[in-house]
């Protein structure tokens, strides 16, 4: 569903109320997704974005496949301030991805004073909105 539609449905009707709603995590993880699926119609590319669970119950937000067989694997979170504590289910999939080619990113939003933070963990980066979507659409989604 796209933010602004969820947001009016939900009575949203201001980014005050956004901040204090307990449904701002699922609006910003859908505006993520929207800015995927944007970029890769903009490139003239298919739809494709996925959702992962394995039966031990780990889960990421997002697997969005790339050129020669790679993917990102996108953990969103809503918060402005990110720590190491919200990569652990990407550091757990590395270990499931048999060798993949893997970009593993955290996106977040970012507050008005922050600069970019881009190392979360080993292998593991941390991209505000805006940088996510300026790297998604360089790379032709």
């Amino acid at each position: 569903m796209y933010p602004g539609l969820a947001c009016h449905l939900l009575g949203i009707q201001s980014q005050p109320g956004l901040e204090r709603s307990p449904f701002l995590g699922a609006i910003f993880e859908g505006f993520v997704a929207a800015e995927i699926l944007k970029s890769q119609v903009s490139h003239g590319k298919r739809k494709e974005l996925y959702w992962f669970r394995d039966q031990q119950g780990l889960e990421v937000d997002f697997l969005v496949p790339r050129a020669n067989a790679r993917f990102w694997a996108v953990e969103v979170k809503a918060a402005k301030t990110v720590s190491s504590s919200m990569a652990g289910p990407l550091m757990k999939l590395e270990r499931a991805a048999d060798g993949r080619a893997i970009r593993r990113v955290v996106v977040h939003r970012k507050a008005r004073m922050q600069t970019d933070m881009t190392a979360l963990a080993r292998g593991i980066e941390a991209l505000s909105m805006e940088r996510f979507a300026e790297e998604i659409n360089a790379e032709g989604a």
